[in-house]
């Protein structure tokens, strides 16, 4: 069942609940172009080795999400899907991102933390909802804790 002139986001994380967000924001969405596929990069710690050699770049970890993305739209028959990258912390920025395109939906999945492990993790799916101005619709794992 596709809605139309529904705008969707779908923040991506790369777990195999990623492919389920996918599965679900297109058929709400219907057309794959009215579907923004994001990933959120938290900033690089100055001090990490990788970041001192000069071997890990904002740039290289943005080029190997395009490339984790773009397999997953081709996979999904989503290819025309708008793919971003965004730089900061995960729960805000997907709101934020939510907010100035004007979506009408965000479709996350939940890792399904509850307890300690919650509180110590945090939890993105927690923070959009907080946050965002559009509705959320959170997509509960099978093999939830």
């Amino acid at each position: 069942m596709a809605f139309t002139d529904v705008t969707v986001v779908v923040p991506i994380d790369f777990s195999s609940e990623s492919d389920f967000a996918i599965r679900s924001g297109l058929s709400i969405a219907g057309d794959p172009r009215r579907m923004h596929l994001v990933h959120v990069l938290v900033p690089l710690d100055t001090i990490s080795p990788g970041v001192l050699f000069g071997e890990v770049t904002n740039q290289t970890r943005t080029d190997a999400v395009k490339k984790n993305m773009a397999e997953l739209t081709r996979k999904h028959g989503a290819s025309e899907a708008v793919e971003v990258v965004l730089f900061g912390d995960p729960g805000m920025e997907i709101a934020d991102y939510a907010r100035n395109i004007k979506a009408d939906l965000i479709v996350i999945p939940s890792h399904g933390y509850h307890g300690l492990k919650r509180f110590v993790l945090g939890s993105v799916a927690e923070r959009v909802i907080r946050h965002a101005e559009c509705s959320v619709l959170v997509l509960r794992r099978k093999d939830a804790e």
